[in-house]
């Protein structure tokens, strides 16, 4: 039997069940993988709450995610293009929030071997959602552009795509992660009222273009004086029914295979916020729903415990390892112990000493 994230009705996380299901089996043209990591999305949140049921309709009991990065466990008929023990990354229309899936063969990439099983489970709804904002506003140095929930990791992404591209970047979030976005250029303002007013008093430069993540800010955006057909947004129906933004969809494997070149070739970067096991989906979403994470949160499959662990699975944070952003924390011994990792459990012990103190002065810029 597998493991399969469900839910039977419209409502918060509270809905979300694991549950036992048949080991799905592959048809023609299509690939079982055994899933190692699983990335979560708003847009997942929304369908969930049944915002828009005509516009995400779900037929119950429906499955979960989009994201998928794991190990080929059976090929169908006609698939030549992988073998049992690759592995790989890609996407399924919903339900990837499982130990198992089944996905076409055309929705799978080979995973380099440089980017980790979390970023690779989590790359293809944010990095390739990112790559269409950037490439439909087509952005360049002369252009400001406001991108709302920007320390989140489609928002994290997108900004650094538009940074190579020379824009200015003005980029909302809690206050607590000013710090954490500057690192990647950004200019940073805080969530809350008068947004437009906020923004024109950090910058005398015409803001050209509004990338909402976080949802409901088009009238921000109308008040900054960007056209509407500049007006992106990954989850707001209302302002584009009613204000004739652009709905921002998640792209290809051809979008997929360029942002997962660039992490590989480290030009962008997709920090990990939180790796949660699958029995803990619904405190993944809990946190997502706070939208103040640093980077993407993950569903981990495959979570590697070590005897003596000090840090848990289930509360990895992995922006202190992967984006250089240390925390406050009690000196602890890691000699013969690394922390969890997304894999097959073939991992090695190796003696890292010690992690040293971060003083409580705060986190560097």
């Amino acid at each position: 039997m597998a493991q399969a994230v469900r839910f039977n009705r419209y409502g918060g996380p509270d809905v979300l069940e694991v549950t036992e299901v048949p080991v799905p089996e592959p048809g023609p043209g299509e690939v079982r993988v055994k899933v190692f990591a699983s990335g979560i999305s708003p847009v997942e949140t929304a369908v969930r709450r049944g915002d828009h049921p005509d516009r995400w309709p779900v037929e119950f009991p429906s499955g979960q995610g989009r994201d998928v990065a794991g190990v080929v466990d059976a090929i169908g008929d006609g698939v030549t293009r992988f073998r049992r023990g690759d592995e790989v990354m890609g996407f399924v229309s919903r339900g990837a929030q499982a130990t198992f899936v089944v996905a076409p063969a055309s929705q799978l990439l080979p995973k380099p071997a440089s980017v980790s099983w979390e970023v690779a489970g989590s790359l293809y709804v944010a990095g390739t959602t990112a790559l269409a904002a950037v490439d439909g506003l087509n952005l360049g140095p002369n252009d400001v552009v406001v991108i709302t929930a920007v320390a989140g990791g489609i928002g994290c992404l997108a900004a650094q795509l538009a940074r190579v591209r020379g824009a200015v970047v003005i980029g909302t979030t809690t206050e607590s992660r000013f710090d954490f976005v500057r690192q990647f250029g950004i200019v940073p303002i805080a969530y809350g009222p008068d947004l437009a007013s906020r923004i024109r008093s950090i910058t005398d430069r015409q803001v050209t273009a509004f990338v909402d993540f976080l949802g409901g800010q088009a009238a921000e955006a109308a008040e900054l004086g960007v056209p509407a057909s500049r007006v992106f947004t990954t989850t707001d129906w209302d302002a584009v029914e009613d204000d004739d933004a652009v709905k921002l969809y998640a792209g290809d494997t051809i979008a997929l295979g360029r942002i997962a070149q660039l992490i590989a070739d480290r030009q962008v970067r997709l920090p990990i916020a939180d790796v949660f096991p699958l029995a803990d989906i619904a405190d993944a979403y809990r946190e997502l729903d706070r939208r103040d994470a640093p980077g993407k949160i993950v569903i981990g499959m495959n979570l590697v415990d070590y005897p003596g662990q000090k840090v848990k699975p289930s509360r990895l944070k992995q922006q202190d390892l992967t984006i250089g952003v240390p925390t406050p924390h009690e000196r602890m011994s890691v000699e013969g112990v690394l922390p969890p990792v997304i894999g097959d459990g073939r991992a090695r012990q190796l003696r890292t000493g010690s992690i040293p103190v971060v003083e409580p002065s705060g986190p560097r810029a």
